[in-house]
């Protein structure tokens, strides 16, 4: 669709991301997956975690479909609703023995704050690039550095002026955190990748994500726009206009004057005198 090319092609100039952003798109049923998306069961023959469908969107340049039979993480069965726990026992026995938590109060506590998605239906959800999306996305995802996410947050904060709001659990990150989370509180999310967004997804060392509610990624782009033209901007054009000096106390142009030198490197030793 024309307007994600064109927003996509933005993103590009303006922040320059080592991957394409990932159109996340919730379908109503398997007749609309795309006759060209991948569906990991069927073509690759392993059942998948969506960071991994995700890391295969903008790593890769696919679109990859995940339904019931596709989805191979069991954080992601229960928050998206593909195999919801009815016994919340067997998640706390795996956080307390992982000893992501102390005990099993705190696992219920962490279990509670994943954000869960509630269609009224097992969803079918589409990973695809975004200048490739054949839907209007429900959820953007972006993954950059850290100065590049400052600029996200320039251009999501620009029109209101208000903070980004987020959690930070480590755990189902760009799943839960990120696309859950933006879809239902239809505002951006910053969110650190977790341990299996760097195992099975593919996220490096230097890499966050933000997670953009698609009918709020115009604005975000827009605020982006406005600020780049001011002189904000990335990559940062760090201030070079001053005059450099050795050891904090000599101009480099004088570094070969003597007179100037000898209080920073002393006396020439041996031959100097005879």
């Amino acid at each position: 669709m024309e307007k994600w090319i064109e927003l996509d092609k933005k993103l590009n100039l303006l922040i320059r991301a080592e991957t394409f952003p990932v159109a996340v798109k919730f379908l109503d049923a398997e007749t609309q997956i795309p006759a060209k998306a991948r569906r990991p069961l069927r073509d690759l023959g392993v059942k998948m975690a969506p960071c991994q469908g995700a890391g295969m969107a903008r790593r890769y340049g696919w679109s990859v479909a995940f339904t019931a039979d596709d989805a191979g993480c069991a954080i992601a069965d229960h928050t998206y609703g593909w195999n919801r726990l009815p016994d919340p026992q067997g998640a706390v026995h795996f956080l307390t023995r992982m000893r992501y938590v102390s005990d099993d109060k705190a696992a219920l506590e962490a279990l509670s704050g994943f954000r869960m998605l509630e269609l009224g239906r097992a969803p079918v959800v589409l990973y695809s690039p975004l200048g490739k999306t054949p839907f209007d996305p429900d959820v953007v995802l972006l993954y950059v550095n850290p100065a590049q996410m400052m600029r996200l947050i320039h251009g999501a904060t620009q029109h209101s002026g208000k903070p980004i709001q987020g959690t930070f659990s480590g755990r189902a990150s760009s799943c839960t955190e990120g696309v859950i989370g933006a879809y239902l509180d239809q505002t951006p999310k910053v969110v650190v990748p977790g341990n299996g967004d760097r195992v099975w997804g593919g996220c490096q060392d230097h890499e966050m994500v933000m997670a953009v509610p698609g009918p709020k990624m115009e604005s975000v782009v827009e605020g982006l726009e406005v600020t780049h033209g001011m002189g904000v901007r990335y990559p940062i054009p760090a201030f070079l206009g001053y005059q450099p000096v050795v050891g904090f106390r000599v101009a480099l142009a004088d570094i070969f004057r003597p007179e100037k030198t000898v209080p920073l490197f002393g006396e020439r030793p041996g031959n100097d005198k005879k």
